[in-house]
């Protein structure tokens, strides 16, 4: 009798539930619990590290500051255990909750992107599967509701050419255009319909006022004037010392990965620490919802609460040539025009960064912009020493026809410090109708092409 009124009393208790809960559901607010001010969108665990220092001066003016990665870090090295793979994985990301926990950042999310050792961005996202990994990322940001984002640049340079980086910005710059359209991901908009609801989230499109991009390129006089800069010799309130030392701090959680240089750095004296540290950090802007002017300050212009979806505008694309540079570079002349980012910092020339002794891939597509068959002679020229491996020099293509070309070099086995050119041209009739270059160096090391 007992074990039936308990059955009664509970599918009772059940049928209120089921009845309150599209009601109850759609009168509650957003969780405050996870409401970010600036969400910081990078690929890897110690991505936070190239502005670690300024996230620190954020909190201190009592911003909340919260991250998402896109992967947990999971193909790096191990300096400190035979952990590879997945578990490597877990290690680096207990590493950055640590760490991240030392400056006061705890709303840490991690996705399910795979970490691609590559510099082709285009290989990232065909791993991480764009569109499931663009509906995680727009979750993200309704989930979160921040004010502004900030994550990688999403270009190609030297020295900030992995290809993992760049998807992170890729992704995170369509969630900020994509975010607030309340025809994107509708499902994680639809308000629950029943208690254990598995498919249906109950979010509410958000609109990102402003995103900003940071890179390790290089050479980074390039991004000089093209944003705000936060000095890190400022000393913390909280914690009474420079911000860079906090980020230094922080940074030396990252053991699996640069335990010999967080060994030997914890033995320099302050003032070589700082000099290793002090940078202030460059923020580059990308766009705005809410006005403000580019160098001024990442809250410049914001007030709280939500603001109206502001769809991008595509702008034009760029003209079509004869002959153009494909792969990642290509990309990207579509991207940043596709989102109105023409301000953002890019090479003069094409540019790459390779081990020496690699092979060089240089993807092309030559197209007929014509309205009749063209003939057309393709060459390549390399400097002394470098190797072109067979390739098709004779082209005829009927109107309007596009021809992929892939163009393989054999490097030296030599370092070389100086940048070398590549140059890729089509003639016709003696006259050269376009041409492509591309600026190579050779290095010890360094990510796969």
């Amino acid at each position: 009798m007992k074990m039936r009124l308990t059955t009664v009393l509970l599918l009772m208790f059940s049928g209120l539930l089921k009845a309150q809960v599209a009601s109850s559901a759609s009168s509650l607010p957003p969780d405050d619990r996870f409401k970010a001010d600036v969400l910081l969108i990078v690929a890897h665990p110690d991505d936070e590290t190239g502005v670690s220092g300024y996230l620190a001066e954020l909190l201190d003016q009592h911003k909340k500051v919260e991250v998402v990665y896109l992967t947990h870090g999971e193909a790096g090295h191990n300096n400190m255990g035979a952990e590879r793979a997945a578990s490597l994985g877990a290690a680096r990301e207990m590493e950055v909750r640590h760490s991240l926990a030392t400056l006061g950042i705890d709303n840490v999310w991690f996705l399910d992107g795979k970490d691609t050792p590559s510099q082709n961005v285009l290989q990232s996202l065909a791993r991480w599967q764009h569109g499931l990994a663009l509906e995680e990322v727009v979750r993200m940001v309704r989930f979160t509701r921040p004010e502004v984002i900030i994550t990688w640049m999403p270009g190609f340079f030297m020295g900030e050419n992995h290809g993992d980086h760049q998807a992170s910005g890729v992704l995170a710059t369509e969630a900020f255009d994509l975010a607030g359209d309340p025809g994107v991901f509708p499902s994680q908009l639809a308000m629950p319909v029943k208690v254990n609801e598995t498919l249906l989230e109950g979010l509410r499109p958000w609109q990102v006022k402003k995103i900003y991009y940071y890179s390790d390129a290089s050479d980074q006089n390039r991004f000089k004037n093209t944003g705000p800069v936060y000095e890190t010799t400022g000393i913390s309130p909280s914690r009474n010392m420079p911000y860079w030392r906090m980020a230094m701090n922080a940074f030396t959680f990252h053991l699996t990965q640069y335990r010999s240089y967080i060994e030997r750095l914890e033995k320099k004296s302050a003032s070589e620490q700082q000099s290793d540290w002090g940078d202030p950090v460059q923020l580059t802007f990308g766009k705005s919802n809410v006005g403000g002017t580019p160098a001024g300050d990442v809250f410049e212009g914001i007030t709280a609460g939500p603001i109206a979806f502001a769809r991008n505008v595509p702008g034009a694309l760029p003209q079509t040539q004869t002959l153009e540079l494909a792969g990642p570079w290509g990309f990207y002349e579509v991207f940043r025009s596709e989102h109105n980012l023409g301000n953002l910092p890019k090479a003069t020339v094409p540019e790459i960064a390779i081990a020496h002794g690699a092979t060089l891939q240089v993807p092309l597509n030559l197209r007929n912009l014509t309205d009749s068959a063209v003939s057309m002679l393709f060459s390549v020229s390399v400097p002394a020493g470098w190797k072109v491996k067979d390739y098709t020099s004779k082209f005829s293509l009927s109107p309007g026809e596009l021809q992929p070309v892939l163009v393989a070099i054999d490097t030296p086995t030599a370092e070389e410090k100086e940048t070398q050119e590549i140059s890729c041209r089509v003639e016709k009739d003696g006259k050269i109708l376009s041409e492509v270059k591309l600026h190579v160096r050779l290095r010890s090391g360094g990510l796969p092409q």
